[in-house]
This record gives C-alpha cells, sequence and structure tokens, in this order.
C-alpha cells in the first residue's frame, strides 16, 4: 500500500515526527511519499530511514519541493 504524507512549509523536526507517525500506521512493505519543502529532509529523513531500518527507495529535488520515498521494512 502506498501512504501520502504532505510535510511542505514545515520545518525540522516535524517533517520526521509526521514520517514516524505514517510508519507508526504503515505494514512492513508499505511505501511512504513524503512531499516537503524543508531542504533538511534530503540529510534528516535517510539518517532516520537508517535508524529505524527502513529504506529510502527515492530521492527527488524539484523546483518546489522535494519527494522522498521510503519503503517500511521493519
Amino acid at each position: 500500500m502506498k501512504h501520502k504524507v504532505d510535510v511542505r512549509r514545515l520545518l525540522c523536526p516535524l517533517p520526521v515526527i509526521r514520517l514516524g507517525e505514517a510508519m507508526n500506521l504503515a505494514s512492513v512493505g508499505d511505501i511512504i511519499e513524503i512531499r516537503a519543502t524543508d531542504k533538511g529532509v534530503l540529510h534528516d529523513i535517510p539518517a532516520w530511514s537508517r535508524v529505524h531500518g527502513h529504506e529510502v527507495i527515492c530521492a527527488e529535488e524539484k523546483v518546489d519541493e522535494i519527494i522522498l520515498t521510503v519503503k517500511k521494512i521493519v
């Protein structure tokens, strides 16, 4: 299943907190798509994912937003 988390206009640490909340509701194997505007997510979300055992599948930086795709592994 694919979940979408919109954290545009939110600053650190809120994007990571919202991802954690989404992960708590997701099942193993689910995909979470995060849309953000805070460039810090390019570092924070991959670091958080490594610590918690999840996998960042894709990180795409566009002109007005950043889109990360994270797979729940554990």
